[in-house]
């Protein structure tokens, strides 16, 4: 995004996840701020959307929700804290920055909101019912969204990237034999790259996507067709 000429709002969890983001901008001279957010706290919320307006003397425009833990375990052992803590910033976190943001795309008649899901949103995946149900959720506050800043005077869109095994750190991390195993259920028998959704993104963010809303877009090499 930065590279087509946005100016970028990053938000990181942690200090040093801000200096890496910061310096990954500099080195493409990008327009940006970055800031410290937690997502389940709605003061640093309004705190950096106030300090976005003060600088930029404008709202946002487009909103890629993007945060999410994960806190694996099969359900007859999980802990309600886990189930509530991936709730808490995968879905209500969601929540959360979008009210925050969508007034200012609903004065200024024009705005995108694009939230990234997971595979398993559709398909399940044992272990993770906490993630698997917020990012469900995500799925149907988008197109309950969508329907509700539909409208034939303005061009506001929300839409869900939903993105199947992509190369990470931690899919890095995975042996030889686990990562053939995942390969083994990707028909193009390859994991996708970052590149892959943040195209995606870019798209959806687009003038060219301004009749799209409502809709999943599903990057993952033909493991879930639906």
């Amino acid at each position: 995004m930065a590279k087509l000429g946005y100016t970028i709002v990053g938000t990181a969890t942690s200090e040093e996840s801000l200096a890496s983001f910061n310096s990954a901008m500099s080195e493409i001279n990008a327009k940006y701020y970055g800031v410290v957010l937690d997502v389940n706290n709605n003061n640093m919320i309004n705190n950096v959307f106030a300090e976005v307006n003060e600088k930029f003397n404008s709202g946002i425009d487009i909103l890629v929700n993007n945060a999410g833990i994960t806190k694996d375990g099969l359900f007859i052992k999980m802990k309600e804290e886990n189930w509530d803590k991936v709730i808490a910033t995968n879905l209500t976190g969601t929540f959360n920055v979008t009210k925050a943001a969508i007034r200012s795309m609903v004065k200024a008649k024009w705005g995108r909101v694009i939230n990234i899901t997971s595979v398993v949103a559709t398909s399940g995946n044992p272990g993770q019912t906490n993630y698997c149900a917020a990012k469900a959720g995500i799925l149907g506050l988008t197109k309950s969204l969508a329907l509700e800043l539909a409208s034939a005077n303005r061009d506001i869109t929300v839409n869900a990237v939903s993105p199947g095994f992509i190369t990470t750190d931690m899919t890095n991390a995975l042996t030889k034999e686990q990562q053939q195993a995942v390969l083994s259920q990707v028909p193009m028998q390859r994991m996708g790259l970052p590149s892959d959704i943040a195209a995606a993104v870019a798209y959806l963010a687009s003038s060219d996507a301004s009749y799209v809303t409502g809709q999943t877009l599903h990057i993952n090499g033909g493991l879930l067709m639906v």
